[in-house]
């Protein structure tokens, strides 16, 4: 003998009906090829579907979370910035010029190439790079290694390659190059056989002695090896740390020059000679050495 199940009507205008077919749609509740209404409301009161509140996430949580997906964005985890972007979408306390800027994100997204870049490194995978620069000059890498760094406030892709030419960074670090990704317009990407390179970019160990007020304000960095106070120099903070690119450690370094000396290795040291001996010659300076 059949059981006949309970009904109830609904008093319920077309546009939330339509939300509420969605919503079944959505969630796999269907009576054929069709969202059920009956199927989601059952579910929900046997909480196989929980309800909560959509209005009592403070502002603080919502700073905290929009941060968050700046930041995977930054890093090139691009994937997870939507996920996040979608998340705070569902969000009916966000405000309006907010919900405006993550539309925008969402409907800016980067090229495919881009993409695939942010799944190989996801993946561990090697590929290779080729595109055309500026100047009409097509580069090809084949990377072993990456990464998505900003530098100075742009979006990098610091890699280790098999190749060097043209790379005019000491000979220990000439594997790794930074690509400037907003400068690249087009790119072909493919996968390559071949071991990701665990170890990461080359890296050489620069000694530095930070003097006067910088050796109290420094802050450790996560690349710092050694960080320690001299015992026979008062004052004196000795920093030893592991090194990828001289380029930007350089452009890092020469902001506080008077209170920031290299010691070693010499080839580094050359280089920060080199750029205050072309200063000085800006300046009229006679320098001797």
């Amino acid at each position: 003998m059949s059981r006949k199940g309970q009904s109830i009507t609904l008093s319920l205008r077309e546009q939330d009906k339509t939300e509420l077919e969605n919503l079944a749609l959505e969630f796999g509740m269907m009576w054929g090829d069709r969202p059920n209404i009956s199927k989601l409301i059952e579910a929900i009161a046997r909480h196989h579907l929980i309800i909560g509140k959509n209005h009592d996430w403070s502002k603080s949580r919502i700073r905290a979370v929009h941060l968050a997906m700046l930041s995977l964005a930054d890093i090139g985890q691009n994937e997870q910035a939507q996920v996040i972007a979608q998340l705070l979408l569902e969000r009916g306390e966000l405000p309006i010029p907010l919900r405006s800027e993550i539309e925008t994100f969402l409907g800016n997204l980067p090229p495919p190439w881009r993409l695939e870049i942010d799944r190989y490194i996801l993946r561990e995978q090697p590929f290779q790079l080729s595109y055309q620069d500026a100047r009409q000059h097509i580069w090809n890498f084949t990377v072993r290694y990456a990464k998505v760094t900003v530098h100075e406030k742009r979006q990098y892709l610091d890699c280790w390659c098999e190749e060097t030419e043209g790379n005019l960074d000491v000979e220990d670090l000439q594997h790794n190059w930074s690509l400037r990704l907003d400068r690249i317009q087009d790119a072909a990407v493919s996968p390559i056989v071949g071991e990701w390179r665990r170890s990461g970019l080359a890296e050489i160990d620069v000694e530095m002695h930070l003097l006067a007020g910088l050796a109290f304000a420094y802050q450790a960095k996560l690349e710092d090896k050694i960080n320690e106070w001299l015992p026979d120099k008062a004052k004196v903070k000795r920093v030893v740390r592991g090194v990828s690119n001289t380029f930007w450690f350089i452009r890092e370094v020469m902001q506080y020059a008077p209170d920031c000396v290299i010691i070693a290795p010499e080839k580094v040291q050359a280089l920060i000679v080199a750029k205050l001996k072309t200063l000085c010659q800006h300046y009229g300076l006679e320098v001797s050495l």
